[in-house]
């Protein structure tokens, strides 16, 4: 073992491609990118989903129907859950913070009541929105419903 048999372990070496440094460097001339098209010119950058001149993918599917951008979303709690709550938490009044609180909806939610289910006690709830048959079934109960 001598100095000239010295070399870096193997993968130790990354061989850089200096791109347009002249003909003796095998990457001169186009700098390896081709003759002619926007390939080969400064500030070529194809957009997202360009499939070479192809319809793109996302003019080729159809589309269809309406999106409104006004619509308002509500988080829906039913009657059966409410009963659950009322047996867990008697005399409790029933609002965002202690729907928050349970997990059943987020601190900007709006939320709807809806009247699936039986409800057996008499509570006061707040909520943004009432079905008719929630707020009817909540009426019947002696409890109060209060929109936000």
């Amino acid at each position: 073992m001598d100095l000239s048999n010295l070399k870096p372990a193997k993968g130790a070496v990354k061989k850089n491609k200096r791109i347009g440094r002249g003909a003796g460097s095998g990457h001169g001339g186009t700098s390896t990118r081709g003759h002619k098209g926007a390939g080969s010119r400064s500030g070529n950058s194809r957009k997202i989903g360009f499939e070479g001149g192809q319809m793109p993918l996302q003019r080729r599917v159809p589309k269809f129907g309406f999106k409104n951008i006004n619509r308002i979303e509500y988080t829906g709690i039913n009657l059966d859950v409410l009963q659950k709550l009322a047996e867990q938490n008697s005399g409790a009044e029933f609002n965002q913070q202690l729907f928050v609180e349970k997990g059943l909806a987020h601190k900007n939610d709006r939320i709807k009541i809806l009247g699936r289910g039986e409800l057996k006690a008499k509570i006061s709830v707040k909520a943004h929105a009432f079905s008719s048959t929630a707020k009817d079934a909540i009426e019947k109960m002696g409890g109060s419903a209060e929109t936000l």
